[in-house]
């Protein structure tokens, strides 16, 4: 009998392999909505991959003052499209939920909807990209509101290893988020190799100090086609050293660069990351809709998936 997405999370001998994805615009109707689901799956069928990654797309602009270098669209619920996803695909489905909007009793009714009616339950919370606006539910209320909660979800949480290089407590915030309910960890995109190996290794320290078992985190990873691309990853955050940079924007193909960087970039963090008793994961996206990048993630997955693969092979012969 195969394994089901959660116990391949929970085994720290399985591999896991997932895709990331967004939903389509907001006003997209529901026939129009399966034939967007159908035409990515389609795409995915050369490749073998454990589940599906939903994000809730939110208007960051109250993180950063530079301008949004994508206008931002309002999407779909993820609960939609994962729901159509996880039907059309027989995979399980994680699926993202930004908590800020919706206070104590609404987040409460959506949870009872999101199991009674979406039959989710591979949960990620985000709290509100910045301490500005309006926030109705923190991220640690949100938490405690689902452990309270009738229904049991499989609960994972965000780690950005740009807030370990700035602020050098993201370690510790995996850990309390653990305390409080979650069972695995989710990066943002990885392209500062270091950056990640410098948090797992003190999330992996830390919990060895505690007497605790450190819990999975799936690497992120995307390729990137080009400067305008690279300017949207600056504005959501993500680390990008000044000489991958310019292998991109110098290269030939753009694209097959970046997917050679991140390959670069995987290798670092394994072969850094061997001893530690820690399992990771992979989840590779595609930051816009632009079919060669979409196309360009897909050969991007089947290559860090093999070197994933092999990694952990050399681990249990070794």
């Amino acid at each position: 009998m195969a394994l089901s997405l959660q116990q391949k999370i929970t085994d720290p001998n399985q591999g896991v392999y997932l895709i990331g994805t967004t939903p389509p615009k907001a006003d997209t109707a529901i026939d129009k909505t399966v034939r967007i689901a159908k035409k990515l799956l389609a795409r995915l069928n050369e490749v073998e991959y454990d589940g599906l990654v939903v994000y809730d797309i939110q208007d960051e602009s109250s993180r950063v003052s530079e301008d949004r270098p994508f206008p931002f669209q309002s999407t779909l619920d993820p609960r939609v499209y994962g729901q159509i996803l996880r039907q059309q695909a027989k995979r399980d489905v994680i699926t993202y939920k930004s908590v800020a909007q919706r206070d104590a009793s609404e987040f409460n009714q959506w949870l009872s909807e999101t199991k009674a009616d979406f039959q989710l339950d591979n949960l990620v919370l985000v709290g509100s990209p910045s301490s500005n606006g309006t926030i109705k539910l923190s991220l640690p209320d949100a938490y405690q509101q689902l452990a309270e909660h009738p229904a049991k979800f499989y609960l994972g949480g965000v780690a950005i290893a740009e807030r370990h290089a700035s602020k050098g407590n993201e370690h510790e915030r995996l850990i309390e988020k653990s305390r409080q309910g979650c069972q695995f960890f989710i990066s943002q995109a990885v392209y500062n190799a270091q950056a990640t190996i410098d948090l797992i290794t003190s999330y992996v320290r830390s919990c060895k100090q505690q007497n605790l078992t450190p819990q999975r985190i799936i690497l992120t990873f995307t390729p990137c086609g080009g400067e305008q691309t690279l300017e949207f990853m600056h504005w959501l955050g993500i680390s990008v050293p000044q000489a991958s940079k310019y292998r991109i924007l110098d290269a030939a193909n753009p694209l097959n660069e970046s997917i050679k960087i991140c390959r670069d970039n995987l290798q670092q963090i394994l072969l850094h990351c061997a001893n530690l008793d820690i399992p990771l994961g992979l989840n590779v996206e595609s930051l816009t809709n632009r079919r060669e990048e979409i196309d360009a993630s897909i050969r991007l997955f089947r290559l860090l998936k093999a070197t994933m693969e092999l990694h952990l092979a050399e681990k249990q012969v070794a």
